[in-house]
């Protein structure tokens, strides 16, 4: 069987067909744009109001940069490649993509269990609240999450590095996709599919089962409160955080079922478009249209906009 020498991959996206490339262009740059404005938005408004100061939005604004970074690893490639009319990505830039998608990725999983546990302190045990999520604790399940991450994110990286790649180098996808670039390769490809499941389950699953368990919880602790105006109170200040989890991993278990079920891969692109695109755009809107303090503080932070720009000329 031939190898491919050359170091270079091809991206093929989502359609060959020029008439449609500027469709997809503006469609893209106008989701990127907002979601990169949209969370960093959230993120301003968070250092700018002492009131947020608080364990629970300190891990908002870190889902929000987790967010920025994880669109930001995948669609400014992506339109860079429509705008050129190329679709190469070089062979350094694709384990450079799935090094930093594997970060921020997990760092979505960690953070949102996270949060789920921050939720599930706030409700089952407020009396103890801040001695509990005190700036310390805080500050380490933050490391700890990025330096989770970036541990399993280095094995994934680190065991593509090893394979050599046949003659085919057309990737029917986006970006870098780790599942499509290890069906390219000559190599076998046991140690790496090993590597996935470890990945996955230490940094996706538990999480999640950590999620399902603060939940589980949350909502023993709500049905023992005696008043409906107390139930809704306690559960409207978890309910945005349960639908993005819900969401994200929606979206994501969905691609890898529709991968598992067809073979097709243009059935999984659609999907994964869902949760490295449209859930990190979702994210600020959800978090902001039922939140009264970061509306406020969102709405403190444009009327000080245009004072700051008027500073700044």
């Amino acid at each position: 069987m031939e190898i491919n020498q050359t170091r270079s991959f091809l991206l093929l996206g989502f359609t060959e067909d020029p008439d449609l490339q500027p469709l997809f262009f503006g469609l893209f740059l106008s989701l990127y744009l907002v979601t990169f404005a949209g969370n960093l938005a959230i993120i301003l408004a968070i250092i700018s109001d002492p009131h947020l100061h608080t364990p629970m939005y300190f891990f908002l604004s870190n889902l929000s940069f987790v967010d920025i970074g994880f669109t930001s690893t995948t669609i400014p490639k992506m339109l860079w490649n429509i705008q050129t009319q190329s679709k190469v990505i070089t062979y350094e830039s694709c384990i450079t993509q799935i090094f930093f998608f594997f970060v921020f990725g997990c760092l979505d999983n960690l953070i949102l269990s996270v949060m789920a546990y921050d939720r599930f302190v706030a409700i089952c045990h407020p009396l103890h609240y801040m001695v509990i999520m005190n700036p310390w604790v805080c500050g380490l399940l933050a490391l700890g999450s990025w330096s989770l991450s970036v541990t399993g994110s280095l094995l994934e990286t680190l065991t593509v590095l090893r394979l050599s790649f046949c003659m085919n180098m057309k990737i029917p996808h986006f970006f870098c996709d780790l599942l499509e670039v290890l069906k390219l390769t000559c190599s076998d490809t046991l140690i790496n599919n090993i590597v996935v499941y470890f990945v996955v389950i230490v940094l996706g699953v538990f999480p999640l089962f950590g999620i399902f368990f603060s939940y589980s919880q949350i909502f023993s602790s709500i049905l023992r409160i005696p008043s409906a105006r107390g139930k809704y109170k306690a559960f409207s200040t978890c309910g945005s955080h349960l639908f993005v989890v819900s969401l994200f991993y929606g979206t994501g278990l969905g691609v890898y079922l529709s991968s598992a079920v067809t073979s097709s891969s243009r059935t999984s692109l659609v999907a994964s478009v869902m949760y490295t695109t449209v859930t990190p755009m979702l994210n600020p809107f959800i978090y902001s249209l039922r939140n009264r303090d970061m509306k406020g503080a969102l709405g403190r932070l444009l009327r000080r906009a245009p004072s700051l720009n008027n500073g700044l000329l």
